[in-house]
């Protein structure tokens, strides 16, 4: 039974009508009645369907590809190779920001860098005869060394697998991030911890799969109906890379069905789907299998993590040392922007002034590693906070006492460069200690049976946009109708998280006018306002801000078109349930339709207001109780129960808000105990790439939740002070599991997934070290 408590401590005396309240959904009709348009969902006349020919080697050059079987099938109307696909560099993740990507990638080339990778494409009347055909292209291979492991492909004189890559197939030169004396803080330190933490490969796992459907029309105006959660950036990339102008790029995203950061890239699909759809003259769509989302998609960054730490005896950290290793993959895509974000979160969390932090991201022969939610965060707090309760245990201090103590705060310098504001974190701490009775339980007796519980807790800070990785830029534009009613018009992307409910309520709340009169077009780069997209928990916060801006500006031609009405200055009026009124005591007013409708034969006045927003930085907070069983015999870990609390600033739709930190947690879970997308370290090739193979928990595994969201921190960049919520609860359920672990069975493990068949071998291990 999952529960939601709202702990609201800002002390500003305004009364919200609309913001805070959990309406209902404003898509919530069309979805459970099966109505809502995704991709998948465009069926045009003529339509062709496309499949795409993987190989089936990891690392190769392509000697030749005969295509001419392939051709003669019949119902066939075109193939593409690499040798009918313009050669034009990109960066497969469109982000404006050399700190972040890496142009490394063709959309058909002459070699092969990983097992699964995309090398034709066809296009025909059914989906079934595009597959008979493309198992009918074949193609001869010069086999390359293939290199799996961030050890093999970054030893000196290992085998390049970009020819213009860096030595030592380095994705971007290392980051390094210091401050203080680091030396001195260890010679300071009575005590000294080094360990080396190994990092699974999760994928997003999302619902629906990649899909994409393209027309050009007689003018030569490409349409494309896609999932992603970029559509200005997948415009800019098409644009870019088949040599068009912007103006004939036209992208549509009606619906998606989950992105999670994997769908911010773009998997060759929405170029071959283009190409396909110009060189055949009908409309095409390629759809992705279940297999091909894994063989195709993005994973989390794997990778490994040495971390040395320095702590004195009275519990003050003195010096912290980190290497971070990534593997990313075939190609760039988000590696250096991940290594950055997740090198640099290191200096934070737990407050320490010497820090000495390297991060490196390696190219492999294995699948792309590309955003996630977390975005590098999740790797690097998992290490840190694991190494967090060690050290409280070895100085005798109770764990969450001790990172409660060491908990950054106020004024504290985020990773980012921006002081923080508030005491966010410490908030989340106490209140979790509070909830749990943390130390009552940390007291109780643990009887040797084969069932034994632990408790644990896991702690993140998380930014609200990706500044100062991108300068982002957030547009709005809302236009009062005559009847009062409002619409929104917005370029943020709704993933399924209920984004447009929420700015629809800040405009509504803006406005003062009613939720329901306020609609959203949303999804059409021909007609919407300029986004970046939807990622880096910004969305509200950026798209938000920029929403209530444009709302701000409408209520003020309102309100100076209506103060002749009313007789009165437009700072003595207000906009209230619909009706604008006199403020100064006077009880008159006029209904808002009145107000901006047509009169007297005279045509409604239009209003319409602009907003464009550029954030810098805001930080939210959690901490997470997690309480695990550990079956002895099995080596099985039940997740019984987890205690989140978040501090996101002001809570737009506290239902929504909920629904994210429980999603959170479910991936989060799959990440520590089963989740990892295994592949063959002897030849490349994907070893679980469908939801059978790789292992997700479901419904039935999830425990009971009760979510506690503060509110004590607002911050002044969001929207009544909103802070970003989406990447927040995967982070810290991780460390709060395997901690929760240890206090079980008392065995550490520095690894995630930690699978039934590890605890047990660790169990053995423990048990032969005893009786020697």
């Amino acid at each position: 039974m999952n529960t939601y408590e709202r702990i609201d401590r800002d002390l500003s005396d305004r009364d919200f009508t609309v913001v805070g309240k959990s309406v209902k959904r404003s898509d919530t009709l069309e979805k459970v009645t099966g109505t809502a348009r995704y991709a998948g969902d465009v069926a045009l006349p003529g339509m062709l369907h496309a499949k795409m020919k993987r190989s089936n080697i990891a690392h190769a050059r392509i000697r030749s590809i005969d295509t001419s079987k392939a051709l003669a099938l019949k119902g066939v109307k075109a193939v593409l190779t690499h040798e009918d696909v313009p050669r034009v560099l990109h960066a497969g993740s469109p982000h404006p920001r050399s700190a972040s990507v890496t142009k490394d990638q063709y959309i058909l080339d002459d070699r092969v860098r990983y097992w699964g990778e995309g090398v034709a494409a066809v296009a025909a009347v059914s989906e079934e005869i595009a597959e008979r055909a493309v198992a009918l292209i074949e193609v001869e291979y010069e086999p390359l060394p293939g290199l799996f492991t961030i050890e093999a492909a970054s030893v000196p004189g290992a085998p390049p697998i970009h020819e213009n890559g860096l030595d030592r197939n380095q994705v971007l030169p290392p980051v390094f991030v210091t401050r203080g004396d680091v030396d001195r803080g260890f010679a300071e330190a009575d005590l000294i911890l080094e360990r080396e933490y190994d990092l699974g490969r999760p994928t997003p796992a999302y619902m629906e799969p990649n899909v994409c459907v393209s027309q050009w029309d007689g003018n030569g105006k490409l349409t494309m109906w896609t999932s992603t959660q970029s559509a200005f950036m997948v415009r800019g990339t098409l644009a870019e890379v088949l040599g068009v102008p912007l103006n004939k790029v036209r992208v549509i995203v009606d619906h998606m069905g989950g992105g999670f950061g994997a769908k911010q890239d773009l998997f060759q699909n929405e170029f071959l789907c283009a190409l396909l759809a110009r060189q055949t003259g009908r409309p095409v769509k390629m759809e992705f299998s279940r297999k091909e989302t894994f063989l195709g998609g993005r994973s989390r960054h794997p990778g490994k993590i040495w971390l040395k730490q320095g702590f004195t005896k009275d519990g003050r950290i003195v010096a912290r040392e980190a290497r971070v290793t990534f593997n990313s993959g075939a190609y760039g895509s988000h590696g250096p922007g991940v290594t950055n974000v997740g090198t640099a979160a290191l200096t934070s969390l737990y407050r320490c002034e010497n820090v000495r932090l390297e991060g490196r991201c390696i190219y492999t022969n294995s699948p792309i590693a590309g955003a996630f939610r977390g975005y590098g965060v999740v790797q690097t707090y998992y290490a840190l906070d694991l190494m967090m309760d060690e050290a409280a245990e070895k100085l005798g201090f109770d764990p969450a006492e001790f990172k409660l103590m060491n908990a950054v705060r106020e004024g504290d310098i985020a990773p980012s460069g921006h002081p923080i504001v508030g005491h966010g974190l410490g908030d989340c701490i106490r209140r979790v200690m509070e909830e749990t009775n943390w130390h009552e339980l940390r007291r109780r007796e643990k009887p040797e049976t084969v069932k034994r519980r632990g408790i644990g807790i896991g702690c993140e800070m998380h930014g609200s946009s990706a500044y100062p990785g991108i300068k982002e830029q957030g547009n709005a534009i809302v236009k009062m109708n005559e009847d009062g009613t409002v619409t929104l018009i917005t370029g943020t992307a709704g993933l399924g998280t209920g984004a447009h409910t929420a700015l629809s309520q800040i405009v509504a709340e803006e406005l003062g006018v009613p939720f329901e009169a306020v609609s959203v077009v949303q999804g059409d780069t021909d007609i919407v306002p300029w986004d970046i997209g939807a990622f880096a928990s910004h969305t509200t916060y950026l798209g938000g801000r920029a929403a209530q801006l444009a709302a701000a500006d409408v209520r003020r031609q309102v309100l100076e078109h209506a103060a002749p009405m009313l007789k009165a200055e437009p700072e003595n009026l207000a906009i209230r349930d619909g009706f604008v009124v006199v403020t100064n005591g006077s009880n008159r007013s006029i209904r808002l339709s009145e107000a901006v409708g047509p009169q007297r034969g005279m045509p409604a006045v239009q209003l319409v207001g602009v907003g464009t927003y550029m954030p810098t930085k805001s930080y939210s907070f959690a901490a997470h109780f997690a309480e695990v069983e550990v079956d002895t015999e099995t080596g099985e870990v039940a997740v019984l129960q987890v205690v989140p609390v978040h501090e996101i600033g002001r809570v737009i739709h506290p239902i929504a808000a909920a629904g994210q930190i429980e999603g959170g947690i479910q991936q989060g879970i799959g990440h520590t105990l089963s989740e990892d997308y295994v592949i063959d370290l002897t030849d490349g090739r994907s070893l679980n790439p469908s939801f059978v193979d790789y292992k997700m928990p479901l419904s039935m595994d999830m425990p009971s939740i009760r979510t506690i969201i503060l509110e004590t921190a607002p911050d002044p960049g969001g929207p009544y002070g909103a802070k970003g919520v989406g990447e927040d609860p995967i982070i810290a359920i991780g460390p709060a599991i395997a901690n929760a672990i240890y206090d079980a069975i008392g065995v550490r493990f520095h690894h995630y997934p930690i699978t039934p068949e590890q605890v047990l071998n660790a169990l053995k291990s423990k048990a032969n070290e005893t009786r020697q």
